[in-house]
C-alpha cells in the first residue's frame, strides 16, 4: 500500500524549500504568515539575530471580529501587522507565506499589508 503525505506535511516540505531561499535581514526582515483553521498568525522576523520584531494575530483581535477564519479577518490582520510594522520604522519586507498557496486569506494578508504601507 502506497503511504500518501498530509496536506499539513507537504505544506511544511514546501515551507522549508522557500526558507532555502528566503532570509529576513536587519535591513529586510521576513513577514512571515501561519494559518490555522480558527486563526491567522503573522511576524516580522529578523532572521540574523533571531528576533521577533512585530506580530500580530486574529486572536488578539477576535472582539473586533465578527469571524477570525475568513478573508475579512485576515485584511484586518495584514493592516494591523503594517500599522505596527511602520510605527517600528520597518518599511520593507520579505514575505513568507508559509507554504500556502498565495491565494484567499494569505494573499488577503499581504495586500492589507501593501495598503498599510509595507514595501515587498
Amino acid at each position: 500500500m502506497i503511504k500518501k503525505a498530509s496536506k499539513a506535511e507537504i505544506r511544511q516540505k514546501k515551507h522549508w524549500r522557500m526558507r532555502h531561499h528566503l532570509a529576513g535581514t536587519s535591513a529586510r526582515p521576513r513577514l512571515a504568515v501561519f494559518r490555522s483553521n480558527k486563526h491567522m498568525y503573522a511576524q516580522i522576523i529578523d532572521d540574523s539575530v533571531g528576533h521577533t520584531l512585530v506580530s500580530a494575530s486574529t486572536l488578539q483581535m477576535k472582539n473586533d471580529l465578527e469571524k477570525t477564519n475568513d478573508v475579512a479577518a485576515a485584511a484586518a490582520l495584514g493592516e494591523q501587522i503594517g500599522k505596527k510594522a511602520i510605527e517600528a520604522g520597518i518599511t520593507e519586507v520579505v514575505f513568507d507565506r508559509g507554504g500556502y498557496i498565495y491565494h484567499g486569506r494569505v494573499q488577503a494578508v499581504a495586500d492589507a499589508a501593501r495598503e498599510a504601507g509595507l514595501k515587498f
